[in-house]
């Protein structure tokens, strides 16, 4: 039964189209489509997959208003064998495409961020405000290591900011070098330690690039070798981290390595309550009306955002909230979990 490579095709073919113009060449794509069903129709007749495929394509055709008589797009020609090395030759350092190449669907991710008292966004979607002082790692798994180091945000709080990120893309022989990112505060740079922009001198090695967004204030770090991008940003007298990372990239870490705030969250003993309680350096009402102008909806952003604001009387703080949730917007795969309410 090929029907997984009928769906790869279908993958393929639409995976570019989108807005209102998408119509006709979409409705090739599912002709396409119904057509390898059909031609492997009498090996897959049996299969759930195959059975799930079809009646896929026929609602997808009502839908959008598909007529089953019209133009095929020509089958793609079939992927070269593999390389005596045991690798595609499909670029192997470009995640996801070796990704729909092997499993006929684009990968799956998920996102993470760190940022203010800190607060931290798992890849869960769980959300926490933690004190932990000194230095935590947000992500120790087979392909990254993120550390945060956080210090008090005002002499004598508990709340804590992050001061300085270090992320660790740890060595892939075939696509880069070992490479090591450094940020702290007042000192973001649009480099790596060793004074370069990508992943080194390996074949793969511009599957690693580092993007400069806003001079000293923020990067985005693009690791297509491992289908993950990571943004890091300056606000105020504060560090952020987010994440966008393949789902298979997040995972691949032992029971060893059991210490993520980005899998787990804070530890317990490490969570705060995000009400003010006592006396702030800026009142909650000021605090709320500076937040509501730059995050309009009630969510965790802007709670944490208030709390961030009345402890540490930095207005910059709503830049830090305002940032994450940025980021949260460009990397969430479902939009939909953009607002988390507690």
């Amino acid at each position: 039964c090929k029907i997984l490579r009928c769906n790869s095709e279908y993958v393929a073919a639409t995976l570019h189209l989108h807005g209102p113009g998408r119509g006709a060449a979409f409705c090739t794509a599912l002709r396409s489509y119904s057509l390898c069903t059909r031609r492997t129709a009498r090996t897959c007749r049996g299969d759930l997959a195959f059975h799930s495929a079809v009646h896929g394509i026929e609602d997808l055709m009502i839908q959008n208003n598909c007529s089953k008589e019209g133009p095929t797009a020509p089958p793609r020609p079939r992927p070269p064998a593999p390389n005596p090395q045991g690798f595609e030759s499909l670029d192997i350092c470009d995640y996801e495409r070796s990704f729909l190449y092997k499993h006929g669907r684009p990968p799956g991710f998920q996102h993470c961020a760190a940022f203010g008292d800190p607060h931290i966004r798992t890849f869960h979607d769980d959300f926490h405000t933690c004190r932990v002082e000194g230095s935590w790692p947000l992500l120790d798994n087979d392909y990254l290591f993120v550390q945060a180091t956080s210090s008090p945000v005002a002499k004598g709080s508990n709340a804590t900011v992050t001061r300085k990120l270090t992320i660790i893309f740890k060595n892939m022989k075939e696509c880069i070098d070992q490479k090591v990112y450094q940020a702290e505060l007042d000192n973001v740079p649009a480099a790596f330690q060793d004074g370069s922009v990508n992943g080194g001198t390996r074949p793969g090695g511009s599957s690693l690039v580092i993007w400069e967004r806003s001079p000293g204030r923020h990067v985005e770090i693009r690791a297509d070798y491992i289908g993950t991008t990571i943004a890091v940003r300056q606000a105020g007298r504060q560090l952020s981290f987010s994440i966008r990372a393949a789902e298979e990239v997040a995972r691949a870490f032992t029971e060893e390595q059991d210490l993520q705030l980005c899998v787990g969250g804070c530890p317990h003993s490490q969570r705060m309550s995000r009400s003010p309680r006592g006396r702030g350096r800026v009142p909650a009402e000021t605090a709320r009306a500076l937040c509501r102008e730059m995050l309009p909806v009630e969510d965790v952003y802007f709670q944490s955002c208030v709390f961030d604001v009345v402890t540490s009387g930095d207005t910059n703080f709503t830049m830090a909230a305002h940032g994450a949730l940025e980021d949260a917007r460009l990397f969430l795969p479902d939009v939909e979990k953009l607002h988390i309410f507690q």
